[in-house]
């Protein structure tokens, strides 16, 4: 009751302001910037010496021209592909039944999974599904936003390349994109199979890619697992969790901005350090395992968890490169950097210490 009441009381204060302005409803409002009181907003300390005339200015319209959007837009989502993943996909959207959808995809297929991932998150929550309950495996070239937020149970393979923005806010859900069998390329690893910002705000899952990335390789990535076989610059960008390998070069300013998560980079001519920057992060060497180690603690384990993600790779993509790691693998481990964010470190320092006293009474 008090809730509502106070709704009420938010909605005719803000019909009395509107009054004293002139107007009868927000439409109206909308593209009046000359109605708006500039001088304290100019006046202030944090704007001094800025000139605000032209983002406030009213531009000219007349009577038939409309300030504000009063028209329905197509913007084609009755012709997405989703449309048919979600149809197919039904026995395990209703019953948790595992299926298995074959299709082909252009670059007019955008977020291509990101639909199907409502549906599913619509009806079992951010659990999703067990894993590959709804494996897709698609051909072609896909569009912009390939798998965004593709949630848990849901796995895309594509033959093929994708655009900008794979895996955006990815949610769970599995990404693994290799070159076509028949394609005359060459080696994956010299060749770009996705664009720029892959990854982006991915909160949980994994991205195998048999080829190298554009720039912003998973920028603001807070806790997905991703193989690629190289970036452009800015990789790791401002990243606050989850795992990244990365199987080849490295562009320029790695880490700028990474509080979180760890990276390993394959650096075979030992000057990553070069293009790495080191604010915020150390460089470590990924030292064989001793004894019995822990995957899920980021401070040990580092050969054990690349040899599995790299082991995981080739079995996603079929990896040529994946096979040559894990087949040399004495040669290559010493080869590889990790990593790891300064306080992110000392964070699961501080996390390990406070466990050590209820781990020690849970045994004593």
């Amino acid at each position: 009751e008090h809730v509502v009441n106070y709704f009420f009381f938010v909605a005719e204060e803000l019909r009395r302001i509107m009054a004293r302005l002139g107007f009868r409803s927000v439409n109206e409002m909308i593209g009046q910037s000359d109605r708006l009181n500039m001088r304290s907003a100019i006046a202030h300390w944090k704007a001094r010496g800025l000139d605000y005339s032209r983002i406030l200015a009213k531009p000219g319209a007349d009577d038939r021209t409309a300030i504000y959007r009063c028209e329905d837009q197509d913007h084609g989502l009755d012709r997405a592909l989703d449309h048919v993943l979600i149809e197919r996909a039904a026995p395990a959207l209703e019953r948790g039944e595992p299926v298995r959808i074959d299709v082909s995809v252009r670059n007019i297929n955008r977020t291509i999974g990101a639909m199907l991932s409502g549906r599913v998150a619509q009806r079992y929550g951010h659990r999703g599904l067990p894993e590959d309950t709804i494996a897709i495996n698609a051909t072609g070239t896909a569009g912009q936003s390939f798998g965004a937020w593709l949630a848990r149970g849901v796995s895309i393979s594509l033959e093929g390349e994708a655009n900008d923005y794979v895996g955006k806010g990815l949610s769970g859900g599995r990404l693994a994109i290799r070159p076509p069998a028949d394609t005359a390329i060459g080696a994956a690893r010299d060749h770009i199979i996705v664009g720029n910002t892959v990854l982006y705000g991915a909160i949980c899952g994994e991205a195998y890619f048999s080829g190298v990335a554009g720039e912003r390789f998973c920028v603001r990535n807070s806790g997905a697992t991703a193989v690629i076989e190289g970036v452009g610059d800015h990789g790791c960008e401002y990243m606050t969790g989850g795992v990244v390998v990365c199987l080849g070069g490295t562009g320029r300013n790695f880490a700028a901005g990474m509080s979180g998560g760890i990276a390993y980079v394959l650096d075979m001519d030992g000057d990553f350090g070069t293009r790495c920057n080191r604010e915020q992060v150390d460089l470590r060497a990924v030292e064989p395992d001793q004894g019995s180690v822990d995957p899920s603690d980021m401070l040990q384990a580092d050969e054990t968890r690349l040899r599995t993600l790299i082991g995981n790779h080739g079995r996603y993509t079929g990896s040529l490169l994946a096979r040559e790691i894990l087949d040399n693998w004495h040669d290559y481990l010493g080869r590889f950097v990790k990593v790891v964010p300064h306080e992110y470190e000392r964070a699961l320092i501080a996390l390990r210490q406070e466990a050590m006293p209820a781990l020690e009474l849970s045994h004593g």
